[in-house]
């Protein structure tokens, strides 16, 4: 039988002016890693044959739902802060994403805050989306070496 847990996963940012956890007050949306473009470019040729090109970036945006009360928007917005007055402490963060019972582990580099996230006060207090550019990402998925 297999099962999942968000309980199961950490995530953590590591970069000029913080390292800490990421996960706590997370929204129901959770965290989602997405590839900015394929890996493949596939040409046809006409006579029918195909060329594969690969694409060398491993670049992907990270984007961390939290409720509009999470400690953490304070913690990412003062990183942001730091990292934005110069461009020396730019794109220096490292977000890394596990999940032990899977065996999962994913870890972003060279990641860049994108911008302010968008704020709305409301009847209900909602969700705050930050996002991250990450220049390179490596992935692990069910290794097998899942810890219970």
């Amino acid at each position: 039988m297999s099962s999942y847990s968000f309980a199961d996963v950490t995530a953590v940012i590591d970069g000029e002016g913080g390292n800490f956890s990421i996960k706590e007050g997370a929204a129901d949306e959770g965290i989602s890693i997405e590839p900015v473009g394929d890996r493949n470019v596939m040409t046809p040729g006409a006579d029918g044959a195909v060329m594969h090109s690969l694409a060398a970036s491993t670049a992907s945006t990270v984007t961390l739902r939290l409720l509009k009360t999470s400690p953490v928007n304070r913690q990412l917005m003062t990183m942001y802060n730091h990292q934005t007055a110069s461009a020396a402490r730019h794109g220096t963060n490292t977000i890394t994403v596990s999940d032990p019972a899977r065996g999962d582990l994913v870890t972003v580099s060279k990641a860049a805050f994108k911008k302010v996230p968008p704020l709305t006060y409301a009847k209900e207090g909602g969700t705050v989306e930050w996002v991250f550019d990450g220049g390179e990402t490596t992935y692990v998925l069910g290794s097998g070496a899942a810890q219970a």
